[in-house]
């Protein structure tokens, strides 16, 4: 079973966000609604200086604190790695929302549930890839099986030593970063 994870390089991304409406779109989210956006950070100091777009969405900690919390068991982890909840048992409470540490949760108003990226497993399950992934014209994002030495994202994470946000928590996140 494939232990699915995204490399993403933020000195290709433009900030476009294109990701962010390919998801908003594949999830039927409201306008106002995203899965995953797009974090700008100045670098240098004037009049040498650019952005930096740096694209966050769930990372799918194998150590999730969102699961930990849940009170109803509602989030679980995939055969693929995969953090997702189960809506019907979701009662709403946002424990899960607090505990990310990457604040990329949503609350679904008509549903009264929380939400989240789900990598959109059921294109992957099909052999396609997630919408941020396939839709950005930079090629920012890769996806693929963490736990194959040949794939192409563990050849890029090696290549570039690429890590995740926030190495200090811990968490073990399923998505990793080239920074310049």
């Amino acid at each position: 079973m494939p232990r699915y994870g995204i490399a993403i390089d933020t000195t290709k991304c433009i900030g476009c966000h294109a990701c962010q409406v390919a998801c908003q779109n594949h999830n039927q989210l409201d306008y106002n609604q995203r899965f995953n956006w797009i974090l700008e950070r100045d670098r240098g100091k004037y009049p040498s200086f650019d952005k930096e777009f740096v694209p966050v969405q769930c990372n799918h900690c194998e150590d999730a604190p969102c699961e930990r919390v849940c009170p109803t068991a509602a989030i679980y982890t995939t055969a693929e790695g995969i953090v997702h909840i189960r809506s019907e048992r979701c009662v709403g409470c946002k424990y899960c929302v607090e505990a990310c540490p990457y604040k990329v949760r949503i609350v679904d108003h008509h549903k009264g549930i929380v939400t989240k990226c789900w990598l959109c497993i059921d294109m992957v399950r099909k052999g396609g890839e997630p919408a941020c992934v396939t839709t950005c014209p930079n090629q920012v994002r890769i996806f693929g099986d963490l736990d194959d030495p040949n794939s192409k994202i563990s050849r890029f994470i090696a290549e570039h030593r690429a890590q995740p946000l926030r190495p200090d928590l811990n968490t073990k996140p399923k998505i990793y970063y080239k920074r310049s």
